[in-house]
C-alpha cells in the first residue's frame, strides 16, 4: 500500500475514532484528520515493532485497520488530554 493508500486509511481512520471519541476537538475538521493520518502510520509502527505483527500490504486488512484506528484514536486522547477538549 502507497503512500496515498495510508493517507486515505488515516482519513477514514480518524472519522472512525472521531465517531468513537464524540465531542469537539481544538483542531476542527482538519486538526482530526492530520491526527488521524498520523494515528495509521504510528498503529501501523506500533503493531510491526511491539506485537510483531508487520500491517499487511492490503487495503482491506483487518489488523492493518484496527492499528489505524487504534493508533488514531490514542492520539485523540492524548490530543485532548495536552490541548483541551472544547474549542473557545
Amino acid at each position: 500500500m502507497g503512500i496515498i493508500g495510508w493517507i486515505i486509511l488515516g482519513l477514514l481512520a480518524g472519522a472512525i475514532a472521531k465517531i468513537l471519541l464524540p465531542g469537539r476537538d481544538p483542531g476542527g475538521f482538519i486538526g482530526t484528520t492530520l491526527i488521524g493520518i498520523a494515528g495509521a502510520f504510528v498503529g501501523g509502527w506500533i503493531s510491526a515493532r511491539f506485537f510483531d505483527r508487520p500491517v499487511e500490504k492490503h487495503f482491506f486488512d483487518l489488523y492493518t485497520w484496527g492499528a489505524a484506528i487504534g493508533g488514531a484514536f490514542v492520539l485523540l486522547v492524548a490530543y485532548r488530554l495536552l490541548f483541551g477538549n472544547s474549542r473557545d
